[in-house]
């Protein structure tokens, strides 16, 4: 006896779902999608950065005084006086022996944050923004408050009360270059304006390392402390150390407002960039020669990384770790 009732008969089959059609033309390109959303960023780096650039090496072959559209072609004569200047030459000097320091310097400090601020089981955002904070300090207002407040070379400046509590004559830190006090300053207020921000990215790299690892080292006999650091954290590290090691390099050749604001108008301590300031914008406005100048120094800070990329390893695959 069938049990399909008049109700049963009467229902209309259910519609079949039909399969969604791929969209077609502009909206439903992949390529239009990427194109569609890279290009504002594409078109800014082409015009602000590329641009730029090309200008800058096509003025260096230029004799370009008061004008950066120049018509008289010197060939290498920018760079061969360029060559002669010895407070530009001096400056690249002078420079990589700041960057030799400041680099090593910066990168140990900021690891050892890192690992400080990764052994809190408490307050560890707390701190974690104290000592990020001053990266969003300006490099301006840093060198004033360091100028004025903390090394202004008279008694009441904080640097020398203390020392005065030592029985020590008040230093004028940034009036002469012999001894050498400017470099104190420097350092210091770059030190406190940058490791927090390479100390942020040391955290994460220290917060993705397994912990799996050192269950096994412990396992093993390691002992926690220098033996784990050398074995495990550190080699854990090493992509991020290249990665930070290439940014401070980078930013010490870089260096500008610390130094044009704290060392004012002084012909000893300036870094190349300062230089090429006054050598384009000074009494003269050589821009050719500024150019020259420019190109150099990105050609020194291509040679250095590639030295430093060389060692570090940077762009090997895991396979020759």
């Amino acid at each position: 006896m069938s049990t399909t009732t008049t109700r049963d008969l009467a229902r209309p089959a259910p519609a079949k779902a039909s399969k969604a059609r791929p969209r077609r033309g502009l909206r439903g390109s992949s390529t239009f999608n990427f194109w569609l959303f890279t290009s504002p960023f594409l078109i800014g780096l082409v015009i602000f950065v590329y641009v730029p650039i090309g200008w800058s090496i096509w003025l260096s072959f230029f004799e370009a005084r008061f004008t950066v559209t120049p018509d008289k072609f010197v060939g290498f004569d920018n760079y061969r006086f360029m060559l002669d200047n010895n407070d530009f030459v001096g400056s690249l000097g002078t420079f990589t022996v700041f960057a030799a320091f400041i680099v090593p310097t910066t990168w140990a400090l900021s690891l050892g944050l890192a690992m400080l601020v990764n052994r809190l089981r408490f307050l560890r955002a707390f701190f974690r923004s104290v000592f990020f904070l001053p990266t969003a300090c300006s490099y301006v207002a840093a060198s004033l408050i360091w100028k004025m407040s903390l090394f202004n070379g008279v008694r009441f400046g904080l640097a020398n009360t203390v020392l005065g509590w030592f029985g020590v004559e008040n230093i004028a830190w940034l009036a002469n270059p012999d001894p050498p006090w400017y470099w104190l300053v420097i350092l210091t207020a770059r030190l406190w304006l940058q490791s927090g921000f390479y100390m942020i990215l040391f955290l994460a790299a220290l917060q993705n390392i397994p912990q799996e690892l050192y269950e096994a080292a412990a396992i093993d006999g390691a002992k926690p402390g220098w033996q784990t650091f050398r074995h495990i954290t550190l080699p854990q590290l090493r992509a991020t150390s290249t990665a930070v090691i290439l940014l401070l390099l980078v930013a010490a050749y870089q260096a500008f407002d610390e130094f044009f604001n704290l060392l004012s108008k002084t012909t000893w301590g300036r870094p190349p960039l300062v230089e090429l300031y006054y050598t384009a914008l000074g009494q003269n406005q050589d821009y050719g020669a500024g150019s020259a100048g420019a190109v150099m120094l990105t050609l020194l800070i291509v040679v250095v990384t590639l030295f430093q990329g060389r060692i570090m390893g940077f762009g090997r695959g895991d396979e020759s770790k």
